[in-house]
């Protein structure tokens, strides 16, 4: 497998500036999830950028950053059946960083102003700074991101926007276990038990979109948090409906109108989010 560890070797190793290019960003510990965004990438493009990176700027406190998972010969043996598309590429701080590592400051109004934006001060920012870099550097024909991390896909669609690069955001369906867990890389962080347990997450989401069509917010937050919190170290973060153009909680809904549900769960010592599309019927 090819792997290159700055932006200039990549440029290089471009046989062609014409071809299509697909970029995957990753911070490694790589699951089904990150997988299906690089098999669909390897389809809708003749070559495909993977890139790991754990980004410190996007992390509030230094004790999460150090106990990310990280396995990069794992990851490499993951990619393996996508090798003669595929580049690695696993950059140094100064090659995405070159004047030091310090994100940049950003104004996304409503997009970053509640659910991940409110609990993580700075997050947004240093995601922004971090995809800038790889859009600028690389120049994909077509970026992927999953919309599990609904919040930051759109936060990356209005900076793809302001940067003006007319570079195609992929937003890719979330991937889950088959007891429903949406699938990440910090569940390699949950137990055995806490992954079992943490299937309420999502059953609890399925059952206010079939079964609670008449509840309020106020009721449904209520429901999520009590089915939760009955587990022994779960505790909900937050739990918001909001309209996804603009990312704002609301406290009614208008049944003219698209909503989904964010979610984010302590398992443990271990964030979990979740979002699932609100249908009202």
């Amino acid at each position: 497998m090819l792997i290159v560890h700055t932006a200039e070797e990549l440029q290089n190793r471009m046989k062609s500036k014409s071809a299509s290019l697909g970029l995957v960003p990753t911070m490694g510990a790589l699951h089904q999830g990150h997988l299906s965004l690089v098999s669909r990438a390897a389809n809708e493009n003749k070559k495909v950028v993977v890139s790991i990176y754990v980004n410190p700027t996007q992390f509030n406190h230094s004790k999460d950053l150090d106990n990310y998972p990280k396995d990069i010969d794992k990851d490499i043996d993951l990619l393996k059946p996508f090798e003669k598309q595929l580049i690695l590429y696993v950059p140094s701080h100064s090659d995405l960083y070159p004047e030091g590592i310090k994100s940049k400051k950003f104004d996304f109004g409503s997009l970053t102003a509640h659910m991940e934006g409110a609990s993580r001060p700075g997050h947004f920012n240093g995601v922004a700074t971090i995809v800038e870099a790889l859009l600028v550097n690389i120049r994909p024909t077509r970026a992927y991101f999953g919309e599990k991390d609904f919040q930051q896909l759109q936060v990356i669609r209005a900076l793809n926007q302001k940067l003006d690069l007319g570079i195609d955001i992929v937003n890719c369906p979330l991937q889950r276990a088959e007891n429903g867990l949406a699938l990440s890389s910090r569940n390699a962080l949950l137990t055995k038990e806490q992954k079992s347990e943490a299937a309420v997450i999502y059953q609890t989401l399925e059952y206010l979109n079939k079964s609670a069509t008449d509840w309020s917010v106020g009721e449904m937050e209520l429901y999520f948090k009590s089915k939760v919190e009955a587990i022994k170290d779960f505790k909900v973060d937050y739990f918001s409906i909001a309209s996804p153009s603009d990312l704002i909680p609301v406290s009614h809904l208008d049944s003219r109108k698209n909503y989904r549900i964010f979610v984010a769960v302590y398992a443990g010592k271990t964030r979990l989010i979740d979002t699932i599309e609100l249908v009202r019927k």
